[in-house]
């Protein structure tokens, strides 16, 4: 089987070199594309002298755009599996092949890795731990499943979800909204635990004014989602 792993990358250039490495260390059975989202610091020149794989946007297009551009690559390029990397060093690339078992083994539409049921690795500030117990709440309300962890960018799909997310993803913060598109469909989606480290370098997008602009257009997105209905 095919397998890629998209790391999307926005003014990562602290960062970059260590996580390619240890996809490369860690995750050998997988094939890797960066996606560089119109950096404005060295990223892409590091990516360069790297000799790095890499697709280099020419606008910013946010982190929807940036991964759902690696979906567009995986679809074209004929792969099995496709799983998100985040270009920061969060993601442990270690657990991506027992991610890749549960997925084929228990032909799963989509395995999120949870740092939140064996509670192990770096667990998120405070602020963000009260954001996404909501998120899994208003998930659990609207769709009947628990989600743990529905922020994870640590996100493992096949081939049906590669062609469906490269055709239509959410652009600003995508894996709230996406899993409940999934589930909305009855495909299956199952969590495993992870531990996930404290970013290596850069700063999040996420400020905490942001937060506030985050919880409010997430849940709208979801809640319209549930409205929609079930697509076929």
């Amino acid at each position: 089987m095919k397998k890629l792993i998209i790391i999307p990358a926005y003014n990562e250039m602290e960062s970059i070199v260590s996580t390619v490495r240890d996809v490369q260390e860690n995750a050998q059975g997988f094939d890797y594309i960066i996606i560089n989202d119109c950096s404005t610091d060295d990223t892409k020149k590091i990516c360069d002298e790297h000799n790095f794989n890499y697709i280099d946007l020419p606008i910013n297009l946010g982190i929807g755009g940036a991964v759902q551009t690696g979906y567009l690559y995986a679809k074209n390029n004929g792969y099995d599996i496709a799983v998100q990397v985040d270009g920061d060093g969060q993601h442990d690339p270690s657990f991506l092949d027992t991610m890749a078992k549960e997925l084929t083994e228990n032909k799963l539409d989509m395995i999120i890795g949870s740092r939140f049921i064996d509670k192990e690795g770096f667990q998120s500030s405070g602020m963000r731990r009260m954001g996404i117990k909501f998120f899994t709440f208003l998930i659990k309300i609207l769709t009947g499943e628990k989600v743990t962890d529905p922020t994870s960018g640590l996100r493992m799909v096949g081939a049906n979800i590669i062609d469906e997310f490269a055709q239509d993803y959410p652009k600003d913060y995508p894996e709230p909204e996406s899993i409940v598109a999934i589930l909305r469909k009855d495909m299956k989606i199952k969590e495993i635990p992870v531990r996930m480290r404290e970013r290596s370098g850069g700063v999040s997008s996420i400020s905490i004014k942001r937060s506030v602009y985050y919880m409010v257009k997430v849940s709208l997105a979801i809640i319209l989602e549930c409205l929609r209905g079930r697509r076929v």
